[in-house]
């Protein structure tokens, strides 16, 4: 009845369907009144070495444990980073926007920089181009972009989050990471005032292009 009398809104937006999707975290207003008062949290954080990417840990910090919010008990790791690597992770509420982000088939590009333990040579960026098979799971890997900074550093821009996938793809070449970190994930660039285990917010700018980004 109510939506009939176009006195429902979802997202500022007056609502006809009946059948309009609606999650936990929607704006929803119904003849005046917002009934539904849960809010969406973004968090980008600059992880340092040493803390797990889990909500709860028995034995080591988690990433959780760096948020000092009332609502971190509430947030989710939208795309892990290993205990000993560092840089951009995202916590969120918000399930479907980081399902979004994390979703292999959107083939978002995450971008790392690397340190190597042997020198990086040019002859292996066609083999970053083409594409990894890695047997134990039987599958290859999407083609990724190598772009050598020096002799033992580079950038890695990955489409997809196999486990290990860059440690992997290097011992592949015969060389090894000693050091990973993350610098961008899509859109969203590792805000580089942020020192390590420092956090903060995502602008609504940040958010909505991200979104866009998914829905392409």
């Amino acid at each position: 009845m109510l939506i009939a009398q176009g006195k429902v809104c979802i997202e500022g937006v007056v609502v006809r369907d009946n059948l309009q999707e609606v999650t936990e975290l929607s704006d929803v207003i119904c003849d005046g009144k917002a009934i539904n008062t849960h809010k969406a949290y973004y968090i980008m954080l600059n992880k340092p070495r040493g803390y797990v990417s889990a909500t709860v840990d028995d034995e080591h910090q988690t990433v959780v444990d760096l948020i000092s919010e009332p609502f971190a008990e509430q947030l989710h790791i939208a795309g892990r980073l290993d205990k000993e690597s560092t840089g951009l992770l995202i916590l969120t509420n918000d399930g479907i926007w980081s399902k979004l982000v994390t979703e292999p088939i959107m083939e978002i590009p995450k971008r790392y920089l690397v340190t190597t333990e042997k020198v990086i040579i040019p002859e292996i960026r066609a083999r970053f181009a083409e594409g990894f098979y890695f047997a134990y799971e039987d599958i290859t890997t999407l083609p990724s972009e190598l772009e050598i900074i020096s002799e033992y550093s580079a950038t890695v821009t990955i489409y997809e989050g196999k486990y290990h996938q860059i440690k992997r793809m290097f011992h592949a070449v015969g060389n090894r990471i000693t050091s990973l970190h993350r610098l961008s994930v899509g859109c969203l660039e590792l805000d580089e005032s942020l020192d390590e285990g420092s956090y903060r917010s995502l602008t609504d700018v940040e958010i909505t292009a991200t979104k866009s980004l998914c829905s392409e």
